[in-house]
């Protein structure tokens, strides 16, 4: 277990304004974050050439979180630190 995964998301190249709670692996990417399951299909469907996809902060309805979603999330696509749109669901 990681207590402190700080050097890892610096390894990894997640800014600082694009982290979450959460820190995952799937081939290879990154995921942070609450990310959808419909980002991740379309991430390993597309397979872009990126390093990872974030859903920053842990917005309400989220996967994991309580609440309703009150509003379409942004997931956000991360390459070389930097940040552009991903995908709106």
């Amino acid at each position: 277990m990681v207590d402190d995964m700080t050097d890892i998301k610096d390894d990894l190249g997640i800014p600082q304004d694009m982290r979450s709670c959460h820190t995952s692996m799937v081939e290879d990417y990154f995921l942070e974050g609450h990310v959808p399951v419909e980002a991740i299909r379309k991430l390993l469907e597309e397979q872009p050439a990126i390093d990872g996809i974030a859903l920053p902060g842990m917005p309400s309805g989220s996967p994991g979180m309580s609440g309703e979603k009150t509003e379409p999330f942004t997931i956000y696509a991360i390459v070389d630190g930097k940040v552009s749109e991903f995908a709106r669901l």
